[in-house]
Parts: structure tokens; sequence; C-alpha cells
């Protein structure tokens, strides 16, 4: 139960992440440090051992974060987009990261084409920001009920 617990603290927070980026185009260090520093305690939780399990869940989460702030660097990712998909590696098994990967695309790509016709449609200069922390988080959520919920699944008796 300490684990589906845990799970719910995560929605709340990637759906507070969705929400602040939608609005503020900013998704506060704070609740990036929360998402990250809370996986190990849903490892434990999960009976995740240290070797090689945990090892994976940070190895993932680090290449996350050196792949997306390279994308930072070249400006084509923003700063709390990087640190909230390189934490919620940490929740993500790494048999399942493809899978947000894919889900994260779609998302973002719908996203992209909606805030494009937008900044076209009111006739705005320069580019278009997106909030792509939505794709993120929706794509975070997805992936943990699609790959993580035995409930969801039918393995619950």
């Amino acid at each position: 139960m300490l684990t589906y617990g845990l799970l719910a603290l995560l929605a709340i927070g990637l759906l507070t992440a969705a929400f602040t980026d939608l609005k503020r185009r900013q998704i506060d260090n704070w609740l990036n440090a929360a998402i990250a520093l809370a996986a190990p305690a849903f490892w434990w939780a999960s009976g995740l051992d240290l070797w090689p399990g945990a090892a994976w869940q940070i190895g993932v989460a680090a290449l996350t974060f050196a792949v997306c702030a390279g994308l930072f660097a070249l400006r084509m990712m923003g700063g709390g987009d990087v640190k909230l998909l390189a934490a919620l590696a940490l929740w993500i098994r790494p048999e399942h990261f493809a899978w947000l990967v894919v889900w994260m695309s779609l998302i973002g790509a719908v996203l992209t084409i909606v805030f494009a016709a937008w900044h076209i449609a009111r006739r705005q200069q320069g580019r278009a920001a997106i909030p792509y922390g939505v794709a993120i988080c929706a794509a975070g959520l997805l992936t943990l009920a699609d790959k993580s919920l035995p409930l969801l699944q039918g393995q619950l008796g």
C-alpha cells in the first residue's frame, strides 16, 4: 500500500508540474527535487534491490539528464523540463523508459502543433513557447498507469 501512496504523491507532483508549466512556463526546482528525492522511498517500498536495480535507475536518470542538458545547451529544451524528466526516470523502470519517451514524443508533437497554431492565429512574433512539461507529465502518468499499477493490469485478486 505504501507503493500506491508514493505513486499517488508522484501523480500529484506531476499534475502540479504540468499545471505550473502550462500557466507560467516554469517548473519549480523544489518540485523536481521532491520528485527525485522521493524515488528511493518508492524503490524500498517496491522491493527494488540496490544492485543492480537502483543502480540502473540512477544510470538511466543520469544519462537522461546528460542528453537533455545537451538539448538545453542548444536551447531546444527548458531547464525545468530537463530536471523533471531526469527525476521521473528515477521512478520508471529502465525497461519501460522507452515507452515514456514514445508517449512523450507523441503528446509533445500534438502539443507543439496546437501551440504553434494558437501562436499563428494570434499573429504573435517569435517562437511559440511550448510547455513541454505537460507532455513529460502526461507520458509519465500513462507509463506508470500502464506498466507499474497491477490494479490496472488485473493482477490483484
